[in-house]
């Protein structure tokens, strides 16, 4: 609202009330001096919105655009940026329009997804998956930082996956100050990272994909049909939890890793026992690798470019370089040179190409590149199920990370074997300028980060290309081709459960990993 004009009396102060209703309820009340005709033309008109909704307090934030098509069913979707940043928006739709009265509207950036699609003459020829990638100001909110808190304030990033953006910020910090790791410091970092995929695989197969193939709902169902394979599930996630939280000090934003090293080392005792629960979880988890290789999925074959970390001698997790199935090999700080990002109009994630193409990133990637380096054992249980790698169905994530889940536990005994608590858990650490970058294997495929230090240790600016951008292109690619194979003829409905098979099976790290798809389809 303007000022009023000189000789007017001055308004009287604007008024908020905050109410809390209950546990999930908080109502903010706020009272504006003004006609009601007026404040609802500044929510429904463009030219008038555009003029308040950035608060004066923020001058660095800048509204791009404003679409507002303000009727039931309308959507808006408002676009800006942050000191020049990609572009980001913020989109949704409205619920209750009464002229001057009452104007009710959703907030679709909160996770919810929604695919666009067009069919014509029996072909897709526009598919627009719009979910919701928070804006990156994470990474300005880094700056200024010590290096010292990166690692503790990068795992908030992510409530699924923190071991990874901790090891991976770590390793381009040490990279840059020339940290040269203790053999303890290494082996342990592997046996975190172990537990974090041992845990989000577990989670994923049984109460994300699993009850997909088998026409369930949710887990709840599932557990009716395959109850010891649920319980079983809950056990080795548990186990999962349980070996964060060891070097983590808690497995929700574990606080384990420092610049240098870890903060403490586990006891002896502790590591026994936690030997003694991953060696009975070994049975567990090769007949849940039998299990999921017998679970019928979709034959789905399809052409894709397969880009994970590669490692001359183990299967890469937390070290190594760039690999692609294509031939590629590039350490870390050659990433920009290969891989581009860039923003689509129709979503606020931002989609990553390689050779302006999508690519693939996560377990099956990881499993293509590199079953060679996987335990003799492993391999002949892998053989026995009929698997034939590099596999080109992307469906046979599900039988990847179960695969993966025994590797973690292998490689988890292997390197606690003989453990022995060091005289210290870090080495030193003495700051320097410069620029260096990062990169492992979160479970849902390849994370890298890159900072810029000053010569006091303080972040100068920071980049943090997260897994599920990686695979947005990749994942409406395989939505046009698998609703090809799967029939466009089908029920609205039957689409929309066959989308979320699909978008499940890459488990981005967004709530869309769920049942949340709200599908438009235009036929003609």
């Amino acid at each position: 609202m303007d000022e009023g004009s000189e000789g007017e009396a001055a308004p009287a102060k604007n008024h908020t009330v905050v109410e809390r209703k209950s546990e999930r309820e908080l109502v903010v009340t706020r009272t504006i001096n003004g006609p009601a005709r007026i404040v609802f033309e500044a929510f429904t008109k463009p030219e008038l919105f555009k003029r308040w909704w950035v608060p004066r307090s923020l001058p660095e934030l800048s509204l791009l655009s404003c679409e507002l098509d303000v009727r039931v069913g309308g959507t808006y979707r408002l676009v800006f940026s942050h000191n020049g940043s990609e572009p980001m928006a913020f989109f949704g739709r409205y619920l209750e329009v009464i002229p001057h009265s009452r104007l009710v509207w959703t907030n679709d950036e909160g996770g919810e997804g929604a695919l666009h699609l067009t069919i014509e003459h029996g072909q897709v020829v526009d598919l627009r998956l719009e979910i919701f990638e928070p804006p990156r100001f994470f990474e300005a909110f880094l700056r200024g930082r010590d290096a010292a808190e990166v690692p503790d304030l990068v795992a908030r990033i992510c409530g699924i996956c923190p071991v990874a953006y901790q090891a991976t910020a770590a390793q381009a910090l040490e990279r840059l100050f020339g940290v040269e790791l203790s053999p303890w410091a290494r082996a342990m970092r592997r046996v975190f990272y172990c537990g974090e995929w041992i845990q989000s695989h577990s989670l994923h197969i049984h109460l994300l994909a699993a009850p997909d193939f088998f026409g369930c709902s949710s887990v709840i169902e599932l557990a009716r049909i395959a109850p010891e394979e649920v319980r079983r599930g809950l056990r080795i996630q548990a186990l999962g939890n349980e070996l964060m939280d060891l070097f983590g000090a808690r497995s929700v934003h574990p606080v384990g890793i420092r610049v240098g090293g870890f903060h403490g080392a586990p006891s002896v005792e502790r590591i026994g026992d936690i030997r003694e629960k991953l060696r009975a979880a070994l049975p567990e988890a090769e007949a849940l690798i039998r299990w999921a290789a017998g679970i019928a999925v979709p034959q789905d074959d399809q052409a894709f470019v397969c880009v994970a970390m590669r490692h001359p001698l183990d299967y890469a997790i937390e070290s190594g370089d760039i690999g692609a199935s294509d031939g590629l090999h590039i350490g870390a700080a050659a990433y920009d040179e290969h891989f581009a990002e860039r923003h689509e109009a129709h979503s606020t994630a931002l989609f990553s190409s390689y050779r302006q193409q999508p690519y693939l990133v996560g377990p099956l990637a990881r499993l293509n590149l590199n079953h060679e380096r996987l335990p003799a054992r492993i391999k002949a249980l892998l053989a026995a199920t009929g698997l034939v790698l590099p596999s080109r169905n992307l469906f046979h994530s599900l039988l990847a990370r179960a695969v993966e889940i025994l590797l973690a536990l292998h490689e988890a005994l292997r390197l606690l074997d003989g453990y022995r608590v060091p005289d210290s858990p870090w080495v030193p650490v003495t700051p320097r300028a410069g620029v260096a970058a990062g990169c492992t294997e979160a479970p849902r495929g390849l994370l890298w980060h890159r900072y810029e230090m000053d010569a006091d240790g303080c972040v100068v600016s920071a980049r943090i290309v997260p897994p599920t951008s990686q695979n947005q292109a990749r994942i409406e690619e395989d939505l046009r081709l698998s609703l090809l194979n799967f029939g466009l003829d089908q029920p609205d409905e039957a689409l929309r459960l066959h989308c979320e098979k699909v978008i499940r099976n890459y488990d981005p790290c967004i709530s869309c990993a769920t049942h949340f798809l709200r599908l438009k389809v235009e036929r003609t």
